[in-house]
């Protein structure tokens, strides 16, 4: 009885406490303005000088997802394609996207290319970055839990400070490769939300003005943990219109689940019956990161979108790889007959909807990727001679010959013993340098190891 009138106690101290704190952040993103056409920040797409489409996609796991995506692109920069072998694999990535801790890794990358190898490691992975965060179980942090988050911009602010000093999205450079998608969850629309020019668009918001590290710490806010990051929407106030798919995936019964509730959100930006959305971990809607390949892909107005019409007809290696840090089976209450406990319940909740939520998108993807190399496949077989011509197809130019490999490269590839030990290194956003180290080779190992990955480099 003692005990229960004990956690009535606590209960009631942490609801008064939740009455009297409120915790929030400040939109962050500035309008568009009128006199702005778009949201361009530099070509759409890279123009391009290969026959190559590399992407990366990079899960959600804290810095362990952060240190082994890191290994990954240590890899890519060791391997070297092509008949002069002047560039590395990292120098030819098209696509890298990014959740949660994925997401500093993809973001970093993205905005420093191959100068993020040299400083990553010092920079984010061996810092602190709960450092500035509250963490510890106390009375007045379960309040602020409840009030709408233990922490508000305390992430974002560190961010700023210790990697990316301020830098906004026009950083990313007109080069755009590789293009660079950072997801977060709108936790109202039950959707993803990809930072890009289609949803700052239908916000009339101007992402070129919007802070990298605002994007990041969105997709890394873990419920409870952090209050949502905060967008305001300006309904009338540029001269932007919705994408014509949207409209179409909207009125469409049979238009994919994924690609409507994306549109219909979007609309909702758009036409001012949201006045702000509210953003939370990545992870909640897809840990993998694959939202924006997805969308762009079923949202084409063109089949070989979102490539361009040259390098559609250009490309015939694709290497899609999912770099897969999430956590593995954990706790003991199977060999026992009570539990789990409060706290092992929730965390086993989250992880099993997590996990089957990711198993679902990584097959959903492949088959999706699959329809598209096809439907990419037979534009190419439908191009006139002036056409191809004018595309760059040169002599011996084969209209079929488009290969496409898909791997998800995860701790399970390193075998039972490493994979264990790196299970067991907790989703924090610090960790031991012993054990960064150990995520960075085994991210490296571990696409080295990958036999999609390997046939795709014979086949350079």
């Amino acid at each position: 009885m003692r005990a229960l009138i004990n956690i009535a106690s606590a209960v009631a101290c942490a609801a008064i406490l939740a009455g009297c704190a409120s915790v929030y952040n400040l939109p962050g993103n500035a309008p568009l303005g009128a006199a702005l056409a778009d949201n361009n920040v530099g070509r759409e797409v890279s123009a391009y000088d290969d026959d190559v489409l590399l992407a990366l996609a990079f899960s959600g796991g804290g810095t362990r997802a952060a240190a082994f995506s890191f290994g990954v692109l240590n890899e890519l920069e060791r391997t070297r394609a092509g008949s002069s072998q002047t560039k590395s694999l990292l120098d030819r990535v098209d696509f890298v996207s990014g959740v949660s801790g994925g997401a500093v890794t993809a973001a970093y990358f993205g905005l420093k290319k191959r100068d993020a190898l040299t400083d990553f490691r010092e920079r984010f992975l061996l810092r602190n970055a709960e450092e500035a965060l509250n963490t510890q179980i106390s009375l007045g942090n379960i309040g602020r839990a409840l009030g709408g988050g233990v922490n508000n911009s305390q992430f974002r602010d560190w961010l700023d400070r210790n990697l990316f000093d301020g830098a906004r999205f026009d950083s990313f450079g007109d080069e755009r490769r590789p293009r660079v998608w950072i997801n977060a969850s709108d936790i109202y629309n039950r959707t993803p939300f990809v930072f890009g020019k289609t949803a700052f668009d239908a916000l009339c918001s101007d992402i070129r003005s919007y802070r990298i590290s605002e994007a990041v710490a969105a997709s890394a806010a873990v419920p409870l943990a952090f209050a949502p990051i905060v967008l305001e929407t300006y309904p009338g106030g540029c001269q932007t219109q919705l994408p014509a798919w949207i409209e179409r995936a909207r009125r469409d019964p049979n238009a994919q689940p994924l690609l409507k509730s994306f549109a219909d959100a979007n609309a909702r930006y758009h036409d001012g019956s949201m006045k702000y959305v509210k953003l939370l971990d990545g992870g909640l809607v897809d840990n993998y990161g694959l939202s924006g390949f997805s969308i762009g892909m079923l949202a084409a107005q063109r089949p070989f979108e979102p490539m361009t019409e040259r390098q559609a007809v250009k490309v015939r290696r694709m290497m899609f790889v999912i770099v897969d840090a999430g956590r593995g089976i954990s706790g003991d209450f199977a060999q026992r007959v009570e539990g789990p406990s409060g706290v092992e319940l929730v965390s086993a909740a989250a992880d099993t909807a997590i996990d089957a939520s990711v198993r679902s998108s990584y097959a959903a993807f492949s088959t999706l990727v699959n329809d598209w190399t096809s439907r990419v496949k037979r534009w190419r077989c439908g191009l006139s001679a002036a056409e191809r011509s004018r595309l760059g197809a040169g002599p011996g130019w084969r209209c079929g010959d488009v290969s496409v490999f898909i791997d998800r490269v995860s701790f399970e590839r390193l075998g039972p013993a490493r994979a264990g030990i790196l299970n067991a290194i907790p989703t924090r956003f610090s960790l031991p340098a012993e054990q960064i180290d150990l995520l960075i080779e085994g991210g490296a190992d571990a696409l080295r190891g990958s036999g999609p990955y390997q046939a795709f480099r014979r086949r350079l």
